[in-house]
């Protein structure tokens, strides 16, 4: 073999030794971050498992009942301080009673969320509590659909029914979809759209980024999206408008609106998104669909303006972040855990838009 050619084998060859070396890192970044986003809602639950750990500890420890509310109420006045509203006393003691049922961390299972169980650990006994916690992971049930089957006594209608997998088989027909909150998540990643290093870039470049990544993006909007349109023309009264992205959710079944905003939300937006959402409630739904849903993704929002320009009585329109880049581990427990915690305080005020 000439030099010439012996010089094209061996640079084929380091060129592929390379792109060996390269896929193997792109699986275990892939797969790192596939491991983070399955364990982030985890972790928070591990936090909060923790903290029902010590206040239980603590107070098992001493010889006065008093001494465990006293801990309680210091903790959640200085957790409360610090962190805001999901370290309420009520909360804390939610937390307790959640380590007292699952005292071994490995133990817990990790597909269900800390709402999920919320709505375990308010049944005392093991065997009916294992029977809901294994048809929620099996079924993929939601939360309220969790609340649904516990409040209907199905473990009841189960044990003394000869037919099992006929109750099972029932259970089903009124399951409560999945709710549009539930479908959300905080924040979206749109790393894959390419965006990180453009500071300068419009709305309308982040469309064209989402939607040349089309699968990319379906996968990071989560289960049961499908594409309809983008900037769909549509009239109301003498004026045309121009959504930018429109889905179909098949596990909601409705429609979902999204409008991308690179700054800030404003409370104009949220007002067009309103609109949005009327037009294809009266104009597109039709008998067993659910009423459509908007959602508005922004790279920054005031939660107060939110809240007051959607009122109480607007149920269907959601504002939420997203990042052109991925965030560190503690950046993303960070985002997750200051929603999580503004969600859990509109559920209890009945606010449902934050």
């Amino acid at each position: 073999m000439d030099k010439k050619n012996e010089m094209i084998v061996n640079n084929e060859d380091e060129l592929t030794n390379i792109e060996n070396i390269y896929q193997d890192i792109r699986n275990k970044i892939i797969i790192a971050r596939e491991k983070m986003f399955k364990h982030i809602d985890t972790t928070m639950t591990e936090v909060y498992w923790y903290v029902g750990k010590i206040t239980y500890e603590l107070s098992e420890n001493s010889t006065k009942a008093s001494y465990g509310k006293k801990i309680i109420d210091v903790l959640s006045s200085k957790l409360t301080n610090e962190f805001g509203s999901g370290f309420s006393s009520v909360s804390i003691r939610r937390m307790r009673r959640f380590y007292e049922f699952y005292p071994i961390w490995s133990a817990v299972p990790t597909e269900l969320s800390w709402t999920h169980f919320q709505e375990l650990i308010r049944i005392d006994r093991k065997e009916e509590r294992d029977f809901y916690e294994q048809e929620a992971i099996k079924s993929n049930w939601g939360y309220r659909e969790l609340n649904r089957q516990i409040n209907t006594k199905l473990y009841d209608r189960y044990l003394i029914s000869p037919d099992k997998n006929k109750i099972i088989t029932e259970s089903q027909k009124n399951k409560i979809e999945k709710q549009p909150e539930e479908l959300l998540k905080t924040p979206y990643i749109f790393e894959f759209a390419g965006l990180k290093e453009n500071k300068n870039y419009l709305e309308t470049d982040l469309e064209k980024a989402l939607l040349s990544h089309l699968t990319e993006f379906l996968l990071e909007l989560g289960r049961g999206f499908s594409f309809v349109a983008s900037q769909q023309r549509i009239k109301i009264g003498t004026e045309y408008y121009y959504p930018d992205l429109i889905f179909y959710n098949r596990l909601a079944k409705c429609f979902v609106i999204i409008d991308l905003k690179i700054g800030k939300l404003m409370h104009q937006d949220i007002g067009q998104m309103q609109m949005y959402v009327n037009y294809y409630k009266k104009t597109q739904m039709i008998e067993g669909e659910n009423e459509p849903i908007g959602i508005l993704l922004c790279a920054d929002k005031d939660d107060a303006v939110v809240e007051m320009t959607l009122g109480d009585n607007v149920k269907n329109v959601y504002a939420s972040k997203y990042l052109t880049y991925l965030p560190s581990k503690e950046e993303l427990i960070k985002i997750i855990k200051d929603e999580k915690e503004l969600y859990e305080l509109a559920r209890e005020e009945g606010v449902e838009n934050v």
